[in-house]
C-alpha cells in the first residue's frame, strides 16, 4: 500500500479498511511504478509473449519468445495472472506438473447506487460514501457470495480471447456513477469441470463465455436477465429503472441457458435470502449481467517448499499460479517468492 502511495494513490488507503485506489488513478500508479523498476535497473518489455521454456538436467536455462529468440536465464518468476491461458497450455505441454483448483463463478448483479445507500444508512446522507455491501450464503453445501464489490461503478467487458464474453467490475476513484454492482458467484470444484485434465477447469470456463458470446448475439454484448425475472424463469424485454453499465451492450436472454443448472438455481434461492439482509438486493428491475467465470485461477501450478516447480529455477506465483486469491494475497506471495528466489 505504500508503493501504491509512493506511485500517485491517495494516502487514505493507508488507513481506509477498504482501501480503494480507483480504476482512473490505478493507470497512472502503475505507469509511475514502470518508471520505477526502470530507474532501479529493470526492463520492462512489450509485445514479448514467452511460449516456450529451455531446460538441461531439470533446471531453467532461458525463456523461448514468439519470435523465436531466447532469453537466458536460470530463474523466472510465473507471475501470469489467472487468464494466461496461453501460458498455461503451453506449461502444460512443457510437462510441468499442474491441478485442477476450485473457484467459483456466475454473473455481476447491478443495483441503483441510491438505493444501496438508503438500504445501508437507513436514509439519504450526502455527508457519506457511496455504500458497499458483502454478502454471503450457505446452502445445503453450496457457497454464495457477493464478491469485488464496486459502489458507483461499472460492469466491465473482460474477454481475453475472441468469441468468448467475460464480466468484471471496476469503480473509479470518484465512485460517483448511479449504478453499483458486484459479482455474484457460485462454488465449483473440480468434479465439476467434466474431466480430471490439468486444465479442465479452464476448458469449463471457455465452454461457458463461448455459451455467453452467442447468447449475447455474437457481436460482444453481454448476455442479461433482471432479477425479477430470472427468479420467475422468464426472459426480460425490457430495462427498468437500473440501465446495464455494461458496453459495449447486453442483450436479453436466459441465463438458464448459459450457466450450468445447479449455479442458476443456487443463485435464486441466495438472492431471495441477501435480500433479507440488505432489503433491496433482489430488486426485482436490478441487472444480472453474465458471465463472470475469472473470480480466480481454475489451476495450481505445483510448487515445492522452495517456491520451484517440477522445473528448478521456475517461480510459480500469485492467483495465477493458484496460490492468491486477490491483490494482496498476489503481493503478498509475491514478496514471498522474491525472498525464495533470493
Amino acid at each position: 500500500l505504500e508503493q501504491f502511495v509512493a506511485a500517485g494513490a491517495r494516502e487514505d488507503i493507508l488507513y481506509d479498511a477498504k482501501p480503494h485506489v480507483g480504476t482512473d488513478v490505478l493507470l497512472t500508479v502503475v505507469q509511475n511504478l514502470r518508471k520505477r523498476i526502470i530507474s532501479l535497473g529493470g526492463e520492462v518489455r512489450f509485445n514479448t509473449q514467452v511460449t516456450g521454456l529451455c531446460t538441461e538436467n531439470g533446471r531453467l536455462t532461458g525463456l523461448k519468445i514468439a519470435d523465436g529468440t531466447v532469453i537466458p536465464c536460470d530463474r523466472a518468476v510465473l507471475a501470469i495472472g489467472h487468464s494466461a491461458r496461453d501460458t498455461f497450455e503451453m506449461l502444460d505441454a512443457s510437462g510441468v506438473p499442474m491441478e485442477p483448483k476450485p473457484f467459483a463463478m456466475g454473473v455481476r448483479i447491478e443495483q441503483k447506487q441510491r438505493d444501496i445507500d438508503i438500504a445501508q444508512y437507513g436514509g439519504e446522507n450526502p455527508a457519506l460514501p457511496p455504500a458497499d455491501y458483502k454478502l454471503v450464503e450457505h446452502l445445503d453445501g453450496e457457497t454464495v457470495y457477493t464478491f469485488c464489490m464496486c459502489p458507483g461503478g461499472y460492469v466491465v467487458a473482460a474477454a481475453s480471447e475472441e468469441g468468448r464474453v467475460v464480466t468484471n467490475g471496476m469503480s473509479e476513484f470518484a465512485r460517483d456513477r448511479e449504478n453499483a454492482n458486484a459479482a455474484l458467484l457460485v462454488g465449483v470444484e473440480p468434479r465439476d469441470f467434466g474431466s480430471a485434465h490439468p486444465l479442465a477447469g479452464m476448458y469449463f470456463q471457455r465452454r461457458l463465455e463461448e455459451a455467453a458470446f452467442r447468447a449475447g448475439g455474437g457481436d460482444y454484448r453481454a448476455p442479461a436477465q433482471l432479477v425479477g425475472d430470472f427468479l420467475k424463469k422468464q426472459v426480460s424485454t425490457a430495462v427498468g429503472n437500473v440501465n446495464p453499465s455494461y458496453r459495449p451492450g447486453v442483450r436479453f436472454t436466459d441465463l438458464s441457458a448459459v450457466l450450468p443448472d445447479f449455479v442458476t438455481e443456487t443463485m435464486r434461492r441466495a438472492i431471495v435470502e441477501m435480500d433479507g439482509k440488505l432489503h433491496g438486493f433482489a430488486a426485482a428491475d436490478a441487472v444480472l449481467t453474465g458471465v463472470e467465470t475469472r473470480s480466480s485461477s481454475p489451476i495450481r501450478i505445483m510448487r515445492d517448499e522452495h517456491f520451484e516447480a517440477s522445473i528448478k529455477g521456475l517461480y510459480p506465483c500469485g492467483e495465477g499460479a493458484g496460490y492468491a486469491g486477490g491483490i494482496v494475497s498476489s503481493a503478498v506471495d509475491g514478496l514471498k517468492t522474491c525472498l525464495a528466489v533470493i
